[in-house]
């Protein structure tokens, strides 16, 4: 197994697929780094917010900013409201999550977590994207039991999700996020257990990226 030269693995995934935990494993069964929360702390000291405060608007379009100059005027900031900024507020913080995802890739191999890493990555030399997905129900049943909600909940959670998800990703890759065409990988959790996945995607690895 090759792994001298640096390697990105994308993880594209629906609320309730398992993709977190999926990235994780990879993570360690490859011993590399693992970015996920990372992006949202880099991308908050650069705007000096808190990092909740970027999480709770993560991949989600028409948002950032607004709240942003809604912590100015609650007083988080200087009392001082700024004028508004002509700048799309969505595509300030993409780039900025975009930068800070290349700059990790080039500095060593990792695993991304959602943010359209499989469009920004798209020319990475050794790039595999992955999109982990599953039918409502199991989804509905794994997020009830993550998040100690009810079914009713849970779906709401899911569509809500899905909508805020989709929009992002298509408004900065003109691609629909579900289309399996744009990924080297489609997973089925409902399908395939998730630790089956890992060891599946692994002898993907070994039989092509990690021999380059």
């Amino acid at each position: 197994m090759d792994q001298t030269s640096l390697f990105a693995i994308t993880i594209s995934r629906q609320l309730g697929s398992g993709g977190a935990y999926l990235g994780q494993q990879l993570a360690k069964n490859l011993n590399i780094f693992y970015a996920d929360r990372e992006i949202i702390s880099q991308a908050a000291k650069q705007f000096s917010v808190l990092d909740e405060e970027l999480e709770s608007i993560d991949e989600k379009k028409g948002s950032f900013w607004d709240s942003f100059l809604h912590s100015f005027e609650l007083g988080f900031a200087d009392p001082y409201k700024p004028p508004r900024i002509t700048l799309p507020p969505d595509l300030i913080l993409f780039n900025a999550q975009s930068e800070i995802i290349k700059r990790i890739t080039k500095e060593r191999s990792a695993v991304i977590i959602g943010r359209c890493g499989s469009y920004i990555l798209r020319e990475h030399p050794n790039h595999v994207s992955i999109f982990l997905h599953a039918d409502v129900a199991f989804r509905i049943d794994r997020v009830r039991k993550l998040y100690n909600v009810t079914e009713k909940e849970a779906e709401r959670m899911i569509v809500k999700s899905d909508k805020e998800r989709s929009q992002y990703f298509h408004s900065f890759t003109g691609e629909e996020w579900t289309d399996a065409r744009q990924y080297d990988i489609s997973i089925n959790a409902g399908k395939i257990d998730i630790d089956e996945s890992v060891k599946l995607i692994m002898e993907f690895l070994q039989t092509g990226l990690l021999k380059r």
